[in-house]
C-alpha cells in the first residue's frame, strides 16, 4: 500500500480571487479565457476547490488547507510550483517566472510542515530571481521518486543551471527534453505532459521532439519499473497528463473530471491495477492553465509522532 510516488497528505492553497493569471498567458497555451464575471469565475473556483478536497477528504487523504484572501496572487491555487518536500525531511522553495506568482510564497505554509513533519532542511533557491532565473517546482519537473530522475521540459519556468543545483542537493538525475504540443508551440510545465505513479507512467511521447530522447525518455521510465501509458496530444489538451498519485485508504489517482472521460478503456485498466481514479470537477480552475496536479503540493514527509 505504501509508495513512495502516493503521498498521504497534501498542501492546498483556497483562493478567495481566483483568475486567468494574465502575466503568464504568453506562454502557457493552456490558459483560457473566461465569458464569466471576474466574481463569478472566483465563486465556481472557490466552489471546485471546496468540493476537490472534500472528495480528496472522503477517499482518506490528508488535506492541508490555507486560505488566500489576496487579489494580487490570482495563481495561489498552484501551490506546487513554489515549493516541493521530500523524504529524508528536506523541504525546497523555488524561484518563480512570473512576478506576481512569487507572491504566493508563504511562511505559513513551511511552518505548518515543521510544526507537524519531521523537516531536517529548507533549501531556499528563490533568491536567484534576482537573476530572472525561475525553476517552478514540480510544474517544471516531474520527479521520478524511486528511480531519482527529474524529468524537465526546457523553458523559461526550468533554468537548466538550477535544475543542476537541485538535482545534486537532492539526489535526482537531470533528464531534460524539448517539447511541443500539435500547434508547434511550447510547452510550459512537464507536469502537463506527464505524471508518474507507482507503477505506471502517463506521459506523451509524440510531445518530446527529439526522437532520440524520445526513446531515452521511455526507456528510463521502463527501465524504473513503470507501464508507459502513451498519450495523445488530445488527451494532454484534457490535462490527462495532470494528474496525481496519492494514498488515502486506499491508492488513488486524483485527475480532473474531463481528464479521466479522456483516457481509453485499455490505459484505465492499467491505471485500475494499481490505483482508483479519482476525478474531481475543476472546470474553471483549469482555465488557468492547470489542473489536478497543479493545484496539490504532495507531502513526502513522515508525520511527527508526538
Amino acid at each position: 500500500m505504501k509508495s513512495m510516488q502516493a503521498p498521504q497528505a497534501v498542501v492546498m492553497i483556497r483562493p478567495h480571487h481566483f483568475c486567468s493569471n494574465p502575466e503568464t498567458r504568453d506562454d502557457n497555451a493552456f490558459q483560457t479565457l473566461s465569458n464569466r464575471s471576474v466574481d463569478a469565475t472566483s465563486e465556481a473556483a472557490l466552489a471546485e476547490f471546496d468540493g476537490a478536497v472534500g472528495k480528496l477528504r472522503g477517499a482518506g487523504v490528508r488535506v492541508h488547507v490555507f486560505d488566500d484572501d489576496s487579489t494580487d496572487t490570482p495563481d495561489s491555487v498552484f501551490p506546487n510550483n513554489w515549493f516541493s518536500t521530500h523524504t529524508g525531511g528536506h523541504v525546497a522553495i523555488y524561484p518563480m517566472f512570473a512576478e506576481n506568482r512569487r507572491k504566493e510564497r508563504r511562511q505559513d505554509v513551511i511552518e505548518l510542515l515543521k510544526a507537524e513533519y519531521r523537516v531536517q532542511d529548507v533549501i531556499d533557491y528563490s533568491g536567484l530571481e534576482q537573476d530572472n532565473l525561475a525553476l517552478e517546482g514540480t510544474g517544471a519537473m516531474v520527479l521520478d521518486h524511486v528511480g531519482r530522475i527529474a524529468y524537465t521540459v526546457q523553458s523559461n519556468r526550468a533554468d537548466p543551471v538550477i535544475l543542476e543545483r537541485f538535482c545534486t542537493h537532492f539526489n535526482y538525475e537531470p533528464i531534460a527534453f524539448e517539447a511541443k504540443d500539435s500547434q508547434g508551440r511550447d510547452v510550459y510545465h512537464t507536469n502537463v505532459l506527464m505524471g508518474i505513479g507507482t507503477d505506471y507512467a502517463l506521459i506523451c511521447l509524440d510531445m518530446i521532439v527529439d526522437p532520440a530522447r524520445r526513446r531515452t525518455v521511455a526507456h528510463r521510465l521502463e527501465e524504473s519499473g513503470l507501464e508507459v501509458i502513451d498519450l495523445t496530444h488530445a488527451q494532454i489538451s484534457k490535462f490527462a497528463g495532470n494528474a496525481i498519485e496519492l494514498t488515502g485508504d486506499q491508492r488513488v489517482l486524483a485527475l480532473s473530471s474531463r481528464a479521466l472521460k479522456s483516457l481509453r478503456p485499455d490505459q484505465l485498466s492499467i491505471i485500475e491495477k494499481s490505483a482508483h481514479p479519482l476525478p474531481l470537477d475543476v472546470p474553471t480552475i483549469e482555465t488557468a492553465g492547470g489542473s489536478v496536479r497543479c493545484m496539490i503540493a504532495g507531502v513526502h514527509l513522515t508525520r511527527r509522532t508526538t
